[in-house]
């Protein structure tokens, strides 16, 4: 599995990550785990305001999407012969109507002919009246799809009445449109202020906006990243979840490595991880390289590999791809190119890709354990539970001494049991699991048993115990920072106590400052405290240890919703900000 999202990065995959502090709404900071692209819905449909209008419209002649409306549906009273002559309010409230007519029946200009009029002839201190009437030009100029004029009239509503959500929400769906993705979220999440967080509508545009805003600053940060290798212990933890891998397997056995080839795999024993690529290329750039042994595209894998850990993936695809265009690869080596290109591309959000290299590599030998296992992992973060088992399943009975397989199955078991509501099955892969303890006594196999094992127990809110089996795995593995913090979350769900989690997390820092995990659990933290600015600074750090494109679109939407707050904080006042603060700590923690 990647560094990003399997146990190479942390004994959790990243999505399982999200469960310690429960899976956040959309201005919930914004986590930003792998899902399905369309699951979020059009936000075109917010609640009705005080004047409990409504139409549907139509567009170019058909039916109008009724997730559209405009306010003030109702006609106004009609004096009768012997009343006072119409007030100039009541002629621009017959206007509005007429506009609302026109615009029911798809007549989108002629509407917007009757909206002006109903502008023209309204008193200006009758302001909510005259910010319905721009609201619902600008209604007709957004199917028109002439956003620039929906921005227009969608501020001047919102200049007379500042606390129009609707508004607020169309003038977002313009400002996504033109490319104004800051300013979309901004006027989508004061929108969420002002309704109190309960319009679904509102929440799963905010999602959607932070999700494209995250993916554009993540597309700009790797145009201009400089890379940083992961820590020691991750890489460690990486190289373990391979045990059929032919280069990192060439440690237990020295006697048969080639001279060339000594240097970076010393490097490698030794944990010189950032020479060796350095090492690696010497060798490549040699004219004899082509002459060498077969050894030589472990070479190239090994470069690979570390190109891959440091987030390089331009450079790691040309070296997969020379390996798997060569005659002289050895199955074993063209499998592991296969599993760690589909790695990649899953960093690179291609899943097609993704499954695509797996299928390539169990053509080649359908009885390697490796493929299942790491196609197990991203199907479990894809949330594809009845194909993660089976992967889990396969990788063990292929490879009965996978101890790290054998844990990942009894947690998918467990996964698999919730996820169908099994509560036989569940009980049967807790047993599992216990046995596992008896099973795989040692380290690694002992610490994911323990931490998984953990995870478990906090999500059946058996608090005490999970603390106990954090705690053993940190006894076992005491540099194990991700350990740290994921003991220092549970103890917010457990007691609240915040103390507490940032006293674990600052321990892990101490253990691994590349931890991006910990900066990014602080950060949330700060949040909910309502420290902003600090919450950003520890987000800014966060990104300089991310290596993967979902990596960095996670950090960001964390990054943009606190800088949101922010401007909203400055520009709304501190009350509001708290309000908001209060509930998205609600459905964080």
């Amino acid at each position: 599995m990647t560094a990003s999202s399997g146990v190479a990065g942390s004994p959790l995959p990243k999505w399982q990550l999200a469960l310690v502090v429960g899976a956040p709404v959309a201005l919930g900071l914004g986590y930003m785990y792998y899902r399905n692209r369309n699951s979020g819905g059009r936000a075109d449909k917010p609640e009705r305001d005080k004047f409990k209008g409504g139409a549907n419209a139509r567009e170019n002649g058909a039916p109008v999407d009724k997730q559209i409306s405009i306010d003030g549906d109702c006609p106004p009273k009609v004096p009768s012969p012997a009343a006072q002559p119409e007030t100039p309010l009541q002629k621009a409230q017959k206007y509005k109507t007429e506009g609302n007519v026109q615009f029911k029946m798809g007549k989108y200009d002629e509407a917007i002919v009757q909206y002006n009029k109903a502008i023209e002839v309204c008193p200006i201190e009758n302001v909510e009246d005259l910010a319905t009437f721009y609201q619902n030009r600008a209604a007709a100029y957004e199917q028109l799809k002439k956003y620039s004029a929906v921005k227009e009239d969608c501020t001047k509503a919102l200049e007379l009445n500042p606390r129009y959500a609707k508004a607020l929400l169309r003038r977002a769906r313009a400002l996504e449109q033109i490319g104004d993705l800051e300013g979309a979220l901004e006027d989508v999440t004061t929108a969420c202020i002002y309704e109190g967080f309960t319009n679904q509508t509102s929440l799963s545009m905010a999602d959607k906006v932070l999700e494209k805003l995250g993916k554009q600053h993540a597309q700009e940060n790797l145009a201009n990243k400089k890379f940083i290798m992961p820590s020691k212990h991750f890489i460690k933890t990486y190289i373990i979840s391979f045990p059929k891998d032919p280069v990192f397997s060439k440690l237990q056995q020295p006697e048969n490595i080639p001279e060339f080839f000594k240097k970076p795999l010393k490097a490698l024993k030794d944990t010189d991880y950032d020479e060796i690529i350095p090492l690696c290329t010497e060798i490549i750039e040699k004219p004899e390289f082509d002459t060498l042994s077969s050894f030589k595209l472990e070479v190239l894998l090994l470069r690979a590999t570390f190109h891959l850990l440091l987030g390089e993936h331009d450079a790691a695809i040309q070296d997969f791809e020379r390996i798997l265009n060569s005659e002289d690869a050895s199955d074993d080596v063209k499998i592991n190119a296969l599993i760690k290109r589909a790695a990649l591309y899953m960093q690179l959000d291609n899943p097609e890709m993704t499954f695509r290299n797996f299928e390539l590599a169990i053509s080649i030998n359908p009885t390697y354990s490796d493929i299942y296992h790491h196609r197990g992992q991203v199907n479990l973060l894809m949330n594809r539970m009845d194909e993660a088992k089976h992967d889990f399943e396969k990788a063990v009975e292929y490879n009965p001494n996978f101890g790290i397989a054998y844990v990942q199955k009894c947690y998918t078991d467990y996964r698999f049991a919730m996820f169908s509501r099994d509560v036989g099955l569940a009980e049967t892969a807790v047993k599992d699991f216990e046995r596992a303890f008896e099973k795989y006594p040692n380290p690694p196999e002992c610490i994911y048993c323990y931490i998984l094992y953990a995870q478990m127990m906090t999500e059946t809110q058996q608090y005490e115990k999970a603390d106990t089996y954090f705690a053993k795995a940190i006894e076992k593995d005491p540099e194990n920072a991700t350990a740290y913090v994921h003991r220092g979350l549970l103890q917010l769900q457990w007691n609240g106590n915040v103390d507490k989690t940032v006293e674990y997390i600052n321990k892990a820092l101490e253990l691994d400052e590349k931890c991006e995990l910990a900066y990014e659990s602080l950060g949330s933290i700060e949040v909910q405290r309502g420290n902003i600015e600090e919450a950003i600074r520890l987000f800014d750090k966060a990104l300089i240890f991310c290596r993967t494109f979902m990596e960095l679109t996670h950090i960001y939407s964390l990054r943009d919703a606190a800088k949101t707050q922010l401007n909203i904080k400055n520009r709304l006042g501190m009350d509001i900000i708290r309000s908001s603060s209060r509930l998205i700590s609600n459905s964080m923690f």
